[in-house]
C-alpha cells in the first residue's frame, strides 16, 4: 500500500512539475512513477506492488478483449436471417472462496454480453449462468472458469 501511495505522490509531483493537470499528464506521471518504483527494486525481485499492478493491467486488458468478442458473437447473431439460437441455463462450480471474488465474477459475466449471472447457491460453490447461445456446456463452463475466474483469483491472491 505504500507503494501505491508513493506513486501517486511521484505522479502529483510530475504534475506540479509540469504545470498540466489534467487526467492525461496525472496518468503519464503515474505510469512514469510506476516505471521509476520498478527499476529501483531491490535485488532483482519484483516487490509485491509491481507485480500486483501487472496482474491489474493484464486482467483489464483480457476483459476488454472478452467484451469486445462477445460483442462481436453478439452483432453476428442479431444480424443472421435465421436465429437459430441454444439458450441454456448452466451451473458453473467455483473455486472463489471470497464474497468479493464471487460478486467480481457475477458482474463480469453479466457485463458481458450474451451471458447472466442468474445466482449463486447459499454455500457458493455453484453459480447458474445464462447464456443466449450455449452450443457446447463443457466449452462454456470452460471459458468461464479458466477465463474469468481464473484471473480473478490470481487478482484477489
Amino acid at each position: 500500500m505504500t507503494l501505491l501511495l508513493l506513486n501517486l505522490l511521484l505522479a502529483l509531483a510530475w504534475v506540479a512539475l509540469t504545470g498540466e493537470f489534467t487526467p492525461l499528464n496525472l496518468g503519464i506521471g503515474f505510469a512514469l512513477g510506476f516505471a521509476a518504483l520498478w527499476l529501483t527494486r531491490r535485488n532483482g525481485d519484483r516487490p509485491g506492488y509491481v507485480r500486483k499492478v501487472g496482474i491489474v493491467v493484464s486482467f483489464s486488458l483480457f476483459f476488454l478483449w472478452e467484451l469486445l468478442l462477445a460483442n462481436l458473437r453478439m452483432a453476428i447473431v442479431l444480424l443472421r436471417p435465421h436465429r437459430n439460437l441454444q439458450p441454456g441455463i448452466v451451473a458453473v462450480p467455483l473455486e472463489l472462496d471470497s464474497d468479493l471474488g464471487v460478486t467480481l465474477l457475477a458482474n463480469l459475466i453479466t457485463l458481458t454480453p450474451g451471458t447472466l449471472a442468474l445466482d449463486v447457491s447459499s454455500d457458493r460453490t455453484v453459480m447458474y449462468v445464462h447464456g443466449v447461445d450455449v452450443r457446447d456446456v463443457d466449452t462454456f463452463r470452460y471459458e468461464i472458469k479458466h477465463g474469468f475466474e481464473r484471473r480473478i483469483k490470481e487478482l484477489l491472491a
